[in-house]
């Protein structure tokens, strides 16, 4: 090669490689925030499991039986109770900020007794439906002698009461401040003594008006005999119980709130003329309880049992 090939050789080489080094230096790099990020793989996007499955709108311009049945009447219910259940929307009502109240009011000088003591008693028309699930409520009930407020579980009907079984997540009664979780699937007579269990907790505030969250989360076999529940108050577990053999599968119970007033429960103590407001803020049915149910089974481990009432 001659000197001159040789020359024009490298002044080619030497102009291809400033031109390199120019657009390198006017190209802009790309931020590593703004590269497209890599689609998320189906295995790990977030889980809706812990979405609800069911869940009333307490709007007040829909009335409380899209949800609930009411369930009326005067008869005692089984504990020498002084209310009379109606449908009135003087006695449940939705609100103008989304809440459901269960609203009793004491007239003593009403002209008759349907009238003197009335209250509601709502049955959710929404079943359990799940072999395992979480129901979570956030409420604020009323706590004064002669009154009882509950949340509370039954089997649909038919049933046999009690040995389709019987939960209750919150009671409380003659204005005790204490919350009473149970499981029931016996009479109350010698012979069935041990087919109860309760645990008591302390709650000097539990009429709060922002509420506590109630909470009981089961899961059975696919046969729906046996399985486990835990109750919780403000996501704590507070109980928690093997399900007995022989009661309802969990899937076919439904939601029970009411407000009774005197009776056996309240040691026939009656309440003082005024109005007595059980506060539903929220409620609502889960696939899971808080945490999943990994957390499911570290409460069930750390809750302690019911005891024989």
């Amino acid at each position: 090669m001659s000197f001159k090939h040789s020359l024009e050789g490298l002044l080619d080489r030497g102009k291809a490689e400033l031109k390199n080094f120019t657009e390198s230096r006017h190209a802009p790099s790309i931020p590593q925030s703004s590269r497209p990020a890599p689609p998320i793989p189906t295995s790990s996007k977030p889980s809706s499991s812990s979405q609800p499955y069911w869940q009333p709108n307490f709007h007040s311009s829909i009335p409380v039986s899209q949800y609930f049945q009411h369930e009326c009447g005067q008869h005692g219910w089984g504990n020498n109770e002084a209310q009379n259940y109606t449908e009135a929307t003087a006695n449940s009502f939705h609100t103008s900020d989304h809440k459901l109240v269960l609203r009793a009011v004491v007239n003593s000088s009403a002209p008759t007794n349907e009238t003197k003591y009335t209250s509601a008693r709502l049955i959710s028309h929404q079943k359990l439906g799940r072999q395992r699930g979480c129901l979570v409520a956030t409420l604020s009930p009323p706590c004064a002698s002669g009154v009882w407020p509950a949340f509370w579980l039954l089997p649909s009907q038919p049933f046999t009461w009690p040995n389709d079984g019987e939960v209750d997540i919150m009671e409380t009664w003659n204005g005790d401040c204490v919350n009473h979780s149970c499981l029931h699937w016996g009479h109350y007579n010698g012979e069935d003594w041990n087919k109860h269990r309760v645990k008591e907790t302390q709650m000097p505030n539990i009429g709060q008006p922002q509420g506590h969250i109630y909470a009981f989360a089961w899961q059975q076999p696919e046969n729906g005999q046996g399985g486990q529940a835990v109750w919780y108050i403000d996501r704590q577990p507070v109980m928690k119980a093997s399900i007995p053999e022989g009661t309802r599968r969990m899937e076919d119970w439904k939601i029970i709130i009411n407000v009774a007033m005197a009776g056996n429960v309240c040691q026939g103590r009656l309440p003082a003329n005024g109005e007595y407001h059980l506060v539903i803020h929220e409620l609502k049915l889960c696939e899971e309880p808080a945490g999943g149910w990994h957390a499911f089974e570290r409460d069930w481990n750390a809750a302690p049992e019911g005891h024989p009432m």
